[in-house]
C-alpha cells in the first residue's frame, strides 16, 4: 500500500492525510482495533472523552510496538468541561486515561455557543500547548464565525477543525474558510454514517472502474479535497481497505459525481447543537 502523504499544520507540525476513528468503540474493542490499525500503518488515532474509550485507545497504542513519536494521538474536550480551569483538569484526566505524557492534537469537541465558554476553554488549550503538554490545538464542529471569534479574542487560530464531512455534506464554505486561514479540515463520519452512500450506483460504477470499493472511492474523494478522513472499522479487512486509498486517483468528473446529490446533515448543527 502507498503511504499517506503528510499535511503541514499552521504550527509547522505534521498530520497524516488519513486517520483512524474510534467512535463508538468501547475500551476493549478500541484496544484491539487501535493496535491493529497501527500495525497496518495508520499513524493518526482519534478519540474523545465522550467516546469513553480513551483507556482502551491508550492500551492499543502501548500494545502496538509502534514508536510513540511516530503516532499522532487526538482527543477532545467535552462540553461539560468547558471553562479555563475545567479544561485544564479535563486534559489531565484524559492524559491519565491514555497513559501518555503528551497529547499530539487536542480539540474542543463542540462550541456549545449558548454556554459561551469556548473562548475560556481555548485559552486553556493555548496554555497546554505553550507548556508542552499538547503539541497542536484545534477545534471540532466550529463554524467560520466561531473560529473568527477565537482569532479576534486570543490571536490564535486552530491548526485543525474536525467537522461532519461526506458527499451528502461537502462543506464548501467551511473548507474554503479553512484553506484561506491555514486550517486543516478533518472529516468525521466520512462515509456518511447511516446513509446509503456505500450502496449508491454511481459510486459503485466509479469503484468498479478503479478496481476498488465504494468506501475507498469516498475516502479518496476526501483526500483529493484536501481533507483528512477518519474512518472507523472494527473489521481488519475494512481497516486495510480504508487505508489503501493512495494508489489511485479520481478524475474531475468522478469527483463531481461523488457529491452530485441532495445535501443534508446527519449530525447536529453546531450553531445550535450542544453536547456535554
Amino acid at each position: 500500500m502507498a503511504a499517506p502523504p503528510i499535511h503541514t499544520l499552521n504550527d509547522t507540525h505534521a498530520l497524516p492525510a488519513t486517520g483512524f476513528g474510534t467512535y463508538p468503540m468501547d475500551d476493549a474493542e478500541a484496544e484491539r482495533a487501535v493496535a491493529g490499525a497501527l500495525d497496518l500503518g495508520y499513524r493518526l488515532i482519534d478519540t474523545a472523552v465522550n467516546y469513553r474509550n480513551e483507556s482502551g485507545v491508550g492500551r492499543g497504542i502501548a500494545a502496538s510496538g509502534v514508536p510513540r513519536e511516530d503516532i499522532v494521538v487526538t482527543t477532545k474536550l467535552p462540553g461539560r468541561h468547558h471553562g479555563h480551569d475545567e479544561a485544564l483538569a479535563s486534559f489531565e484526566q484524559s492524559r491519565a486515561r491514555l497513559g501518555l505524557d503528551r497529547v499530539d492534537l487536542y480539540l474542543i469537541h463542540w462550541p456549545n455557543p449558548r454556554v459561551d465558554k469556548y473562548i475560556d476553554s481555548w485559552r486553556a488549550m493555548i496554555k497546554l500547548r505553550d507548556d508542552g503538554l499538547v503539541r497542536s490545538i484545534g477545534v471540532s464542529n466550529f463554524t467560520p464565525g466561531h473560529i473568527r471569534r477565537l482569532a479576534e479574542e486570543t490571536g490564535v487560530l486552530p491548526a485543525v477543525n474536525q467537522i461532519e464531512l461526506h458527499p451528502l455534506l461537502p462543506q464548501e464554505e467551511a473548507r474554503a474558510f479553512h484553506a484561506g486561514h491555514g486550517i486543516v479540515t478533518e472529516s468525521w463520519s466520512p462515509l456518511g454514517r447511516g446513509s446509503a452512500l456505500l450502496h449508491d450506483e454511481r459510486i459503485a460504477r466509479i469503484a468498479a472502474a478503479h478496481g476498488v470499493s465504494s468506501a475507498q472511492v469516498i475516502l479518496r474523494w476526501h483526500v483529493q479535497l484536501g481533507a483528512v478522513p477518519l474512518p472507523k472499522s472494527g473489521d481488519p479487512a475494512r481497516r486495510r481497505a480504508n487505508f489503501d486509498v493512495f494508489g489511485f486517483a479520481l478524475n474531475a468528473a468522478e469527483m463531481a459525481a461523488v457529491a452530485d446529490r441532495p445535501h443534508r446533515r446527519l449530525g447536529g448543527d453546531p450553531r445550535a447543537h450542544e453536547e456535554f
